[in-house]
Formats: structure tokens, sequence, C-alpha cells
């Protein structure tokens, strides 16, 4: 039987007794229906996995005694940045958690020019708060050990600013983007080398974005004959790169 997996931000040592998070033992209490001695899978991003039992419940405060540790990981081979422009609600909820079960290592969100979405400092640093809670659930139920980072929401120009060593890909269905498989057969392009997957927001690039991007060394890559939106361009980027080269060949 599968065993509910639980991310505990602490440290983890086996024979220990951990306070669970009020909204994990909520949901094991009220949802679950959980009780002292069932089993539980603990971890707490830094790599592995504990077992664990519910040690005891009163009210809602789950307590639970940490067992041996496992050294297991669920990484895939490929090292995946997707820079994502900020979409709208749960579509962005969607694409972080689908992109977390895909594999991908650190999620960038930008705000470009077409963005239907505005935040200021206060309502970014909520939202990084958020997505970063969807991305340790979507770990929790993908069983990954190690969270993908979330960073600050940053404009076009910002992510662009940095060195940018290894293989960039913006998504765009301008004419002469290449086709994936050519790209990847090139000698340079090996299992450690970082990728980098740029998807552009509903409204899509405009074309000084996808200039920057192109002087910055970012290559033109296209999707087959159709037009995707967001929510689907960066997944299906991920789901071919894991076809091709990752972990789901």
């Amino acid at each position: 039987m599968r065993l509910t997996r639980v991310h505990v931000d602490m440290p983890l040592a086996p024979q220990s007794s951990v306070l669970l998070p009020a909204g994990a033992a909520r949901h094991l209490v009220r949802v679950l229906r959980l009780k002292p001695g069932d089993a539980l899978r603990l971890f707490n991003g830094g790599g592995g996995e504990f077992d664990a039992a519910i040690e005891s419940i009163r009210c809602d405060e789950v307590t639970a005694q940490v067992g041996a540790a496992h050294t297991v990981e669920r990484e895939s081979p490929l090292s995946i940045t997707l820079l994502q422009g900020i979409a709208r609600g749960e579509k962005m909820d969607l694409i972080l958690q689908k992109a977390t079960e895909l594999g991908v290592s650190a999620i960038v969100p930008l705000t470009m020019a077409r963005s239907t979405v505005r935040l200021d400092a206060n309502s970014g640093t909520a939202k990084q708060q958020h997505w970063q809670a969807v991305v340790i659930s979507a770990c929790e139920q993908c069983e990954r050990n190690t969270i993908p980072t979330v960073s600050a929401p940053l404009s076009l120009l910002q992510a662009l600013a940095a060195p940018l060593p290894g293989l960039n890909l913006i998504l765009t269905p301008v004419e002469g983007a290449a086709a994936l498989p050519a790209l990847l057969r090139e000698p340079a392009i090996v299992a450690d080398t970082p990728i980098r997957v740029l998807v552009g927001p509903e409204g899509g690039f405009d074309a000084g974005e996808i200039d920057a991007a192109v002087q910055k060394g970012f290559r033109p890559w296209r999707l087959g004959p159709r037009v995707l939106r967001t929510e689907t361009a960066g997944l299906a980027a991920i789901t071919a790169l894991q076809t091709l080269a990752g972990d789901l060949r």
C-alpha cells in the first residue's frame, strides 16, 4: 500500500518525535482518518526519506515517531529550469505542479511585456510562498525527495542578466525554429548540461523579448505545427526533453 508522504521543514533523525505541519495534520486526521500507529513517510527536501508512524493525535495536532532513513532519490538526470511567463491563478498552479511531477530542478516566474498578471513587492513575495507550497505538495504526491526551488518573480531582463551556460531554449513559433532532436544530438549537449526552457505568458512574447533572449544565447525551438497555450507549452517541452534524453525514455 502506498504510504502518505508529508513534508516536514526541519531536520529528521531516526527515533525522534516531530510535530507535523498544521495543514498536513488536519488532512491526516479529518480527510484520511488516520490513527495513532498508522504509517507515514516523511521527507524534508534535503534528500532521502524516513519511515514514520503517528505517535499521538490531540485535536488537529499530530506528532509522528521517525523511523529508518532511506537514501532513495527520484530525480531526473537532466537539470531543467523552467522560465515561465506568469499565468493567471490556477493555470500557474497547474504549471508548477505538473512541472514538478515531470522532474524540473527549478522554476523562475517571469513578468513580461504582455503579462496579464502584475505583481508588486508584497504580492510577489506572497505569490512565491504560495507557489513554493504548490511545489512541495506536488513532491509529496509524486514521491520526489528533493524540492525544486521557485524563485521570486523576475522581469525577463533580470533573468537574462545572469550568466546562462548550457542549452537555452525559447519556445516560439518563429520561422526557422529548430527541432529538439537535432539540438540534443550536438556533441556539447550531455546529461549534466544545464537546460533552460523559456515560455511566454498568456499574451506571448513581444518581438523585443525574443530578440533579447536570442542575443543572450537562447535558441528558438518549436513544438510541432500548432501554437500551444502557456499552460501547455512548458509541460510539453519538459516531457519531450525527458522522453528524448531524460528518465522517460
